[in-house]
Order: structure tokens, then C-alpha cells, then sequence
């Protein structure tokens, strides 16, 4: 009994632990922050920086994204103005979902801070909490990661504020970037994640504001259909004209550690870019699609949706586990490095990519097994079980059924 009783303990403890930390930061709201310049330690492989060395020793790597649909999902974030504030209010569920990618096969856990920015957070009139919002959810990263042996990365995404034709808007993206990036380093990250740019200057100025602090970057690019008509992503354009192999290479040549695309485009559409990347390209690549059945006459996910019902309409569209699988062979065919999950997936679906490139992560001791099933299992395991009698088995007919 008291060995149950520890063991109880614990795990309220270690459940209390992220809220205590949200609780913390959130009674500093209002603390100054001091402008004396920062120092940040330049990550390489002779100091050890996992990432690093994961991708110079050409391993897969597998990174979890989607956490603002899941969570959306789950009742802790609003469609719309898409702000992340559960790291603050609802901790303990940023640090389940963190735990389920994990199980799931993730090497990485990506901090919540996907629109964690200032632009976003004065969207809702909270620009007050966007320090401790970033921290919290950055700690909560950290904690997990290093109870797993997982890597942990920050985050910096595509801001409300980027304008390639006004460039007054440059500085102030910079600034976003430039915090999220700092809070990123000092709260241990080893990488950071820059993703879902659809304008190449955007991410120009996020892959400098990454190498400031001198961790290593991920740039992701997504290629927008939107709705002016201008289908650029079908062209591989980016929203200012440039191709997106250009832009790849040009991230690569400027410093980035992996290149690739994510979001917009679902497991299926994804790989004709992907491809012609491959063809023209030699360094590590980034894909990670979202979880719904794009096609090539809808290629984005918001081309799923009617009018008036962007995003909130897409669950008929939702990807199986087996088109993760596919997704998963076809880039291990292709040599695609880095692999991934983005916006409407979720466990499973990285379970279906990490099981499809040969890995056996925790959650794969529950993969699905039919053949055990009651109704649609297969004669000789139930037979030899000893099952066979009083079951629905012969029911099962033709139509449905473990595979022949």
C-alpha cells in the first residue's frame, strides 16, 4: 500500500509541475524586461547538440506538429484568432499531448508557441502575457523532453504582420521573431522551428533572427492556394514569386539545417513538390503535411472547405493512419529526412509514419491487430485460442474482415 500510495504521489506531482510553472509566470505579467544584450551558445556537434548530430549521421528524424488543430480539437483553443493561451490556463493538457506525440514515435517535442507571437497575442488585447505565454509552453517542451530523452525545439511561425511590399512591417516582424527566439535559447531549446512561411522574406528574416542565437533552424515553407484566385502554390510559387526550390536552396545556402514544406498541403498532394525538391536538391528535407485528404483538384486543405466554413468543416476529410503509412514509405523512398505531422493529425498518425520507416515506438504495442477481433479476426488465431465458439466470426462475410 505505500509503495501504491508513492506512486500516486508522483504522478500528482508530476502533473502539478506545469501548472505550477504557468502559475509562476503568470504572477510576472508584468516584469521588465532588461535590454542588455544576450549571450547565447553556438550549438555544434563537438558540443553535443543532438539534433545535429541526428541529422549528420543521416537517421530519420520524426517531428509531431499539429498541436493547434488537436488541441482545438480537444476544446482548448478557438478557431479564429487561433491564439495558443492553454500553455498558461490548461498546462496539463499541452503536457498530455506533448506525452501522446512522444509515445507515438516523435524524436521531437515541439514547444506550443505556434502563434505565440506579439502580433497574435494583441489579436485579443493580452500582449501582457506574451512572455510568460512563451515561457510556460517552452518549459513545459523542456520537462517532457527530458523525461523522455526526446530534443527539444522552440517555435516561431508565420506572423499576421509580414507585408513583402511594405517594408516597415520588416523590423517589426523582426522583433517578434527576435524574442520568441531568445526565450527559446535561454529555456534550453536545441533547435528551432521555423515554420508555415508562405512569403520567402519572411522566412529570410526568421532564419537570421535562429542563427542569432545560434541554434541550429528548420525552415518549413507552405505553398498557399488562398483564395485570390492566383493558385501560386500549384505553380510552386511562394506568395512573392519565388519558386519554392529556389527558396529551399537559398534557406540551405544561408545557414538552415533542413528545409522543407509543411501544412496546406495534405500526404498525398505534398509529394509532387516534394519530388521535384528532391530532384533538384541534396540537403536534408523537411514534409509535413496536414491530416486531411487533399486531391489534386482541391490540393490545400482550405480548398476542402465551403464557404464560410474554413477549417471547421474538414473532419470528413481526415486521413486515415494508412495514408500516414504510405506517406511515411514514400519518403523513405525518397530520402526524405525529416518527417513529420502537421495541422488536423493526430498520435496515430505519426505512430502510422514512425512504424512505416521501421521504428517500434511505445504506442506501437497497440497497433491495431484484426485478427484477434471477435467478428472480423481470422479462424486459426480464434480457433487456437479457443474463442472460435459462441463469436460472430462466420458473420463477418466477404465485405469486411482482416485482409486475405
Amino acid at each position: 500500500l505505500w509503495s501504491l500510495a508513492k506512486l500516486i504521489l508522483a504522478s500528482m506531482a508530476a502533473m502539478m509541475r506545469p501548472i505550477r510553472i504557468a502559475q509562476q509566470l503568470g504572477s510576472r505579467l508584468h516584469r521588465v524586461v532588461p535590454n542588455a544584450p544576450r549571450q547565447f551558445a553556438v550549438a555544434s556537434t563537438g558540443q553535443g547538440n543532438r539534433f545535429l548530430e541526428k541529422i549528420a549521421s543521416g537517421e530519420p528524424v520524426i517531428c509531431a506538429e499539429g498541436y493547434l488543430f488537436e488541441l482545438e480539437r480537444r476544446g482548448y483553443v478557438q478557431i479564429g484568432p487561433f491564439v495558443p493561451e492553454v500553455s498558461l490556463k490548461q498546462p496539463e493538457a499541452v503536457r498530455g499531448l506533448h506525452m501522446e506525440f512522444v509515445r507515438a514515435g516523435s524524436d521531437i517535442v515541439e514547444a506550443f508557441t505556434y502563434y505565440a507571437n506579439r502580433a497574435k497575442l494583441r489579436l485579443i488585447g493580452k500582449e501582457d502575457i506574451l512572455e510568460p505565454l512563451n515561457r510556460a509552453a517552452l518549459r513545459i517542451a523542456k520537462e517532457v523532453a527530458d523525461e523522455t530523452g526526446t530534443i527539444m525545439a522552440g517555435n516561431i511561425c508565420n506572423t499576421s504582420s509580414y507585408s513583402s511590399s511594405d517594408p516597415s512591417t520588416w523590423d517589426d516582424v523582426r522583433t517578434q521573431f527576435r524574442e520568441q527566439c531568445e526565450w527559446a535559447a535561454e529555456e534550453g531549446a536545441e533547435l528551432i522551428i521555423g515554420e508555415t512561411f508562405d512569403h520567402f522574406g519572411e522566412a529570410q528574416i526568421a532564419l537570421e533572427e535562429i542563427k542569432r542565437v545560434g541554434l541550429p533552424p528548420v525552415i518549413t515553407f507552405a505553398l498557399a492556394n488562398w483564395t485570390d484566385g492566383s493558385k501560386k502554390g500549384d505553380k510552386m510559387l511562394l506568395q512573392d514569386d519565388i519558386n519554392i526550390i529556389e527558396a529551399c536552396q537559398r534557406m540551405h545556402d544561408g545557414g538552415a539545417t533542413v528545409v522543407g514544406l509543411n501544412c496546406h498541403y495534405g500526404p498525398q498532394t505534398i509529394m509532387k513538390p516534394l519530388t521535384e525538391l528532391r530532384k533538384a536538391t541534396t540537403f536534408p528535407l523537411a514534409a509535413l503535411p496536414v491530416g486531411y485528404r487533399c486531391t489534386h483538384t482541391h490540393p490545400t486543405m482550405q480548398e476542402l472547405s465551403a464557404k464560410g466554413m474554413t477549417y471547421t468543416d474538414l473532419d470528413p476529410h481526415t486521413c486515415t493512419r494508412y495514408d500516414f503509412d504510405q506517406f511515411g514509405r514514400d519518403c523513405k523512398e525518397l530520402g526524405v529526412q525529416y518527417i513529420g505531422t502537421c495541422c488536423g493529425c493526430a498520435p496515430h498518425h505519426v505512430r502510422a509514419i514512425a512504424m512505416a520507416i521501421g521504428r517500434e515506438p511505445p504506442a506501437a504495442a497497440n497497433a491495431p491487430d484484426l485478427t484477434k477481433h471477435f467478428v472480423f479476426g481470422t479462424q486459426e488465431v480464434l480457433e487456437a485460442a479457443g474463442n472460435l465458439k459462441g463469436t460472430q466470426f462466420s458473420k463477418a462475410g466477404h465485405a469486411c474482415g482482416t485482409a486475405a
